[in-house]
């Protein structure tokens, strides 16, 4: 439950600051090699100088056969890790692999390319960034996480993106799910997520907020996708039966809430104890 109103106090607050740690990205997007090979990625939510997103693609450039590499962030023209989103102008940068022969992104080989406008995803100008795009990778907002999503069908778009759990219940994205256009991602290591904040260790409950490593836990964060993957097509075993009082239906549509996976009933709709989930 501390997960829960952390991320709930992030939202209503509109402080998305957390930054996603690269083994975790490792971890998610080992998953989907095959389909980056010949592709532009776009990261329209990392500042390149500190996002681990903008480091994972572009050490393994060459290794993944990437096209090319762009990344954009609201207004931050800083380096330091945490912008205050205070400064005039925002900027783009582009990656199209190594150039000397040593395979590391070297300073001179990153095209840093000013912004006319706040570098806000849902701007114009970032927007025919995004046309160009073949998949789009990165931690949006939690509290624009609707309109992010909105946005990437409204361009058919290929992602791999984190957001909240609950996101699975919203109106605006639960179709798309049980529609069979996103599901859920490989998953954080033992479902725990940890993230590089610049709030203090008072905004979370204790147990949270790791002061050695400076980092926030948060239980109820996922990756959503809708690039396919082999354990997508595992078929869970199922042995749990179906109690109504255990398994609350939602009020909004037509399904039951399951926690963890493996308790899905099988006899729920019919099923014969051998199941793909949906949500995969």
């Amino acid at each position: 439950m501390s997960g829960n109103t952390n991320l709930i106090t992030a939202s209503k607050k509109k402080n998305d600051e957390f930054y996603t740690q690269l083994e975790d990205i490792n971890n998610e997007l080992y998953h989907y090699e095959d389909h980056f090979r010949g592709k532009t990625i776009y990261c329209n939510c990392d500042d390149p100088r500190v996002s681990n997103f903008f480091y994972y693609f572009s050490h393994r450039f060459e290794a993944l056969k990437l096209k090319k590499l762009i990344t954009t962030c609201y207004k931050n023209n800083t380096w330091d890790m945490f912008s205050q989103h205070d400064q005039e102008q925002a900027v783009r940068l582009e990656y199209d692999g190594d150039q000397d022969g040593n395979r590391k992104p070297d300073a001179d080989e990153i095209r840093r390319v000013p912004l006319k406008g706040d570098g806000d995803f849902r701007s114009q100008e970032c927007i025919e960034i995004l046309k160009q795009a073949d998949i789009v990778v990165t931690n949006p907002p939690f509290s624009l996480f609707r309109e992010y999503v909105a946005q990437l069908m409204k361009y058919n778009k290929k992602f791999v993106i984190i957001g909240p759990r609950s996101a699975i219940t919203y109106k605006e994205i639960l179709p798309l799910i049980t529609g069979g256009k996103m599901w859920l991602g490989n998953g954080f290591k033992s479902g725990n997520a940890y993230f590089k904040t610049n709030r203090s260790k008072e905004d979370f409950a204790p147990g949270v907020y790791n002061e050695e490593t400076d980092l926030v836990l948060f239980r109820n964060v996922v990756w959503f996708t809708n690039l396919d993957y082999k354990k997508r097509y595992q078929d869970l075993r199922l042995y749990k039966e179906y109690d109504p009082k255990k398994y609350p239906k939602y009020d909004n549509y037509d399904a039951i809430e399951v926690k963890p996976i493996k308790h899905i009933p099988k006899n729920w709709g019919g099923g014969n104890g051998c199941s793909h989930n949906f949500f995969r």
